[in-house]
């Protein structure tokens, strides 16, 4: 398959159909290059400004190959693509990132011995299967602990808290017999993420670290600049691109560190564009959803460098009465995803507060 970079015209396929889908197609769209999105739920938001959409299950192999045969290239908004559908589509176009990217990230046990095999530092783990499993896990991670399932987790969903060994019974129950995984707890400063990128040349451009602030396990404000010495900056920079590189990655990935005063430990990576580098909409020139466009079909990388400090706010559920407000002021600049149904816990939009120019 070739990897000579896609000209204007070109089609690029996206898996999913949400928030991050939809904002990639606007990327994609500045660049002259279409896009045809793959969701199996009706009126996605990525639809709304996409091409092309086909609404199909992730076994409809018909359709699937519909879709690969009418795109140039396959990206994904989304981790948790089923192994089948993946094995067809690879088969008839490339798919960025790669698969290597999506077998480490899909599973949380894969994934913490990943980046420990890189040297870098990560949570107390143990694998957990059952009764007797939790009860030895709890004594070489201690408590307390957070259980979570090995696979489809997020946003805080398939997690439970273990603050001492009574607590153990009802989490178990809580992952409903699915594999799982027990992380110690760590006692962090704060969380960052880094949003890094990798060509298909092997070029690495990363983006400032963001300082992350969390509500009910979702994440509700993103801070640039984060208040990391230098080193603490190097140091996560440093992992990033190493793990992009072990992962001969192309396209954008979120890494997530939890801050210590002795260095930094790798929480999670995340194969995509990510909710903590929406800042980079208004902070940078080129953002992380046309950096990963540009990744994904064979471009040079735009510069990741911040011309402005930036608050990322997430608005779920009802803080969308606040849109008045939030709209009268100068500073900010609203993106909304085009959802039509207000609920608890769902993300609606975000709001870039442009608190000054960059520094340094």
């Amino acid at each position: 398959m070739s990897s000579a970079p896609l000209a204007p015209g070109a089609t690029i396929g996206i898996l999913g159909g949400g928030q991050l889908g939809r904002m990639l197609s606007v990327a994609a769209s500045r660049l002259g290059l279409k896009t045809h999105i793959f969701e199996p739920g009706a009126h996605p938001p990525a639809g709304q400004v996409a091409d092309r959409v086909t609404t199909a299950d992730y076994d409809d192999e018909d359709a699937l190959r519909a879709f690969a045969t009418s795109v140039d290239v396959i990206t994904y908004e989304f981790e948790n693509i089923p192994t089948a559908a993946l094995d067809l589509l690879e088969s008839l176009r490339p798919v960025r990132p790669n698969r290597e990217a999506l077998h480490f990230s899909q599973d949380r046990l894969v994934e913490k011995t990943f980046l420990e095999g890189l040297g870098l530092q990560v949570a107390p783990f143990a694998e957990v299967n059952g009764a007797s499993d939790l009860a030895a896990a709890m004594e070489s991670t201690g408590t307390p602990a957070i259980l979570k399932t090995r696979r489809l987790g997020y946003d805080g969903k398939g997690q439970a808290r273990i603050g001492a060994a009574g607590d153990a019974r009802a989490a178990l129950d809580a992952m409903n017999s699915a594999p799982s995984i027990l992380e110690g707890f760590v006692d962090f400063t704060f969380e960052v993420s880094v949003i890094a990128a990798r060509g298909l040349d092997g070029e690495v451009v990363c983006f400032d670290p963001g300082q992350n602030v969390h509500k009910d396990g979702i994440l509700a404000t993103t801070t640039v600049p984060a208040a990391l010495s230098a080193p603490q900056h190097r140091q996560a920079i440093e992992a990033a691109r190493k793990i992009l590189g072990a992962l001969d990655y192309v396209g954008v990935m979120g890494i997530e560190f939890f801050v210590k005063q002795d260095g930094l430990i790798v929480n999670e990576i995340a194969p995509r564009v990510h909710n903590s580098g929406h800042w980079t909409q208004n902070g940078c020139v080129i953002d992380q959803f046309e950096q990963h466009i540009r990744a994904v079909a064979g471009w040079p990388l735009g510069d990741g460098s911040r011309h402005s400090d930036v608050v990322m706010e997430n608005l779920i559920g009802e803080d969308m009465a606040r849109l008045p407000a939030l709209a009268a002021d100068p500073a900010n600049a609203l993106h909304l995803y085009g959802k039509a149904d207000v609920k608890p816990g769902r993300k609606m939009g975000h709001v870039n507060r442009i608190t000054g120019p960059a520094k340094g």
